[in-house]
């Protein structure tokens, strides 16, 4: 009865161990994320960490719905903050894990790219994120306030803010606006937008289950090597970085 005993929690072990964490993250920080991943895995080879992504806006849509994620990646504050106050989202986690940089960018060769480039109509079509859901399009939409489309120019919305880069990166649109961390290798011409012109995208993060392997992959997040390969991905961070969480 005893070894029985021993041999069922021993398999129970076993199980949690190899339960994968489930990150969901916002479009814009996707890479990121899955560099972040591979760095973590030299330390941590046997952890098994599965990716969804989305616009910030569907992902709270689905962990409200029941979706079973561990970490939650956004690309704004007030949804961890809205998911926190409902009792979806640990709120002792809630912290900022980025700040998100807007970037008009056209991956074709050109005239620069600046404001007065939108109002005078020389770029068209210009993609953008759903600003209803995706924070990246809140903040284009703002930079557009500013600056104005003529009639002439076709706005495309795109779902989220990788779909934004994918319109441009196809030609589905001549210009989109992006994260700077997904075009700043890329080539082509780009703007990176004044930090004036748009709200701050705060990115914020939270823990839905308090899993040793979660909370043990959300702490390396904000360790020093990875606030290091973030701010070169194109972020900046704004808190004093964890011990090395690995």
């Amino acid at each position: 009865m005893k070894c029985l005993l021993v041999s069922l929690l021993l398999m129970v072990a076993a199980t949690a161990a190899a339960e994968p964490v489930q990150v969901a993250v916002a479009a814009n920080f996707s890479s990121p994320l899955k560099q972040l991943v591979e760095a973590y895995r030299q330390h941590h080879p046997e952890a098994e960490i599965q990716i969804t992504v989305g616009s910030t806006g569907k992902l709270a849509a689905q962990i409200r719905q029941g979706a079973p994620y561990d970490i939650f990646l956004a690309a704004d504050a007030r949804r961890p903050q809205e998911l926190a106050s409902e009792g979806l989202i640990l709120s002792e986690t809630v912290r900022t894990y980025a700040i998100g940089r807007l970037v008009l960018w056209s991956p074709d060769a050109g005239p620069v790219l600046a404001g007065p480039s939108l109002v005078a109509g020389q770029v068209s079509p210009v993609a953008m994120a759903n600003p209803r859901t995706a924070p990246y399009g809140e903040a284009a939409q703002a930079v557009l306030a500013r600056f104005p489309l003529p009639e002439s120019v076709v706005l495309v919305q795109a779902e989220n803010v990788g779909q934004s880069y994918h319109f441009a990166h196809s030609g589905a649109a001549q210009a989109a606006f992006v994260a700077l961390s997904q075009v700043q290798d890329k080539g082509g011409r780009q703007w990176r937008i004044p930090d004036g012109l748009y709200p701050p995208i705060r990115q914020q993060a939270g823990l839905l289950r308090d899993s040793e392997a979660a909370r043990h992959f959300y702490a390396f997040l904000f360790s020093a090597p990875a606030r290091e390969r973030i701010n070169g991905l194109g972020y900046g961070t704004d808190e004093v970085a964890d011990d090395d969480g690995e």
